[in-house]
């Protein structure tokens, strides 16, 4: 027995299902999952001291590879002074200001620890500031685990099926409107219906929990022209986005001021730390100074924004974001190619450092084209790759991540895994 499935049968005597995130199951595709003990650069070694390129990279935070050491130095450094104080400190207010030079729409910015609570948050303070309790997201996009948006979410919930979760009341879950991707039509017609009860529209500005989907540019639009004709809130959620497709984030690349922004991922470089923030007017309606109310223990915590703020610093350096880009669409371009030399439907697409494979004769452009992929294939890809050293997110609809060190030759490497394991799919 390996050591990864010695490790799974103990976790799953004290822990439910093994793990504490539950597409690290396996679940969906079957098999043992591989616990990790070290990470460097672009790799990754399991508990039986197996290398994998890593093109999930903590999903998304790792734009700079495993510790990479001005990160490693700059949290040895926090830690060193202070582990958390539960009060202000200085180096918030730098990443505050950081956030708020580099995002144009972001006037003001709070900090929080998780992805669910920057999203939670921004919903609260956008029903607060208008009054408004309905909320528009759509299928298949994942905002976070609280209750009123477990409502056909992406992530996790699609992995296992489930259109939404046990333990959401109905009478939370039905202020939550959900409309289908990219259907400008059917936001419009919403909106000439109970456009005066919608609070704020939320949305993956490039969706990555049912895999990568692009915006077209006709949905982009009506989103932010019909939330402001009838005084509601857009809130881009740039959790996995933000700072990850580019350098102004999905918003620079969509030429769009949301009213709100939640981020996580990159902001932390790879530390438990997320944000939301927007328009002044708007922030103003959040406590101490407003009647909507946030607050956390750990918010803000000092070695968090030491690694936010290192990476950040980082990523700014002219010509990032460029060859991240470069060597991402090269990936997506080799395993499409490699796929349909071996007759399989499949294609692929990527945006910045995010790439997505799909089991369907083109990219998806909603949870319905989503769906339609074979996952049985996939499953067998999957593994077909983690068997040739090559480790990417072990479920279908989960986008992919390909750091700043990365090399041609990993790229290289992983094409010709895919190859044979195309090959192997018959």
């Amino acid at each position: 027995m390996s050591k990864n499935e010695q490790l799974f049968q103990r976790a799953q005597r004290h822990i439910p299902g093994g793990v504490n995130s539950p597409v690290r199951a396996f679940g969906a595709v079957g098999g043992t999952p591989r616990f990790f003990q070290r990470g460097s650069g672009a790799y990754v070694w399991d508990a039986d001291d197996k290398r994998y390129i890593d093109y999930v990279g903590s999903w998304g935070p790792l734009i700079l590879g495993h510790t990479h050491p001005a990160v490693v130095e700059a949290v040895q450094q926090a830690a060193a002074q202070g582990m958390s104080f539960g009060a202000p400190t200085e180096r918030e207010i730098d990443l505050a200001d950081l956030l708020c030079e580099m995002l144009p729409s972001m006037q003001q910015v709070r900090l929080v620890s998780s992805g669910t609570e920057a999203t939670m948050s921004a919903i609260r303070l956008a029903r607060g500031f208008t009054g408004r309790d309905k909320l528009i997201k759509f299928e298949g996009c994942y905002h976070g685990h609280s209750d009123s948006l477990l409502v056909k979410a992406g992530s996790g919930l699609l992995t296992f099926g489930n259109p939404s979760s046990a333990g959401v009341p109905a009478s939370v879950a039905e202020h939550t409107v959900v409309l289908a991707y990219n259907d400008a039509a059917q936001l419009e017609e919403v909106f000439a219906t109970q456009g005066d009860q919608i609070a704020a529209i939320i949305v993956e500005p490039f969706c990555g929990n049912m895999n990568l989907v692009r915006p077209s540019v006709e949905f982009v639009a009506a989103m932010r022209r019909l939330t402001e004709k009838h005084g509601a809130l857009l809130i881009y959620d740039e959790v996995m986005t933000g700072f990850r497709v580019g350098l102004g984030c999905a918003q620079g690349l969509h030429d769009v001021k949301p009213d709100l922004t939640t981020l996580g991922k990159v902001v932390g470089g790879g530390m438990p730390l997320a944000a939301f923030g927007g328009r002044s007017d708007v922030m103003a309606k959040i406590a101490p100074l407003g009647p909507v109310y946030q607050a956390g223990t750990l918010s803000g915590n000092p070695v968090a924004v030491a690694a936010g703020i290192t990476t950040l610093e980082l990523i700014r350096q002219p010509g990032f974001f460029a060859a991240l880009t470069a060597k991402t669409r090269a990936l997506a371009e080799g395993l499409q190619a490699a796929g349909r030399a071996a007759g399989q439907t499949f294609s692929a697409d990527s945006v910045g450092g995010m790439f997505g494979v799909y089991f369907t004769p083109t990219p998806p452009k909603c949870y319905a084209d989503v769906m339609s992929s074979d996952k049985s294939r996939f499953n067998a890809f999957f593994h077909g790759l983690l068997d040739e050293g090559v480790y990417i997110a072990p479920a279908l609809y989960e986008a992919g991540f390909v750091s700043a060190v990365h090399t041609d030759e990993d790229i290289a490497a992983t094409v010709s895994a895919a190859e044979r394991a195309f090959a192997r799919l018959g």
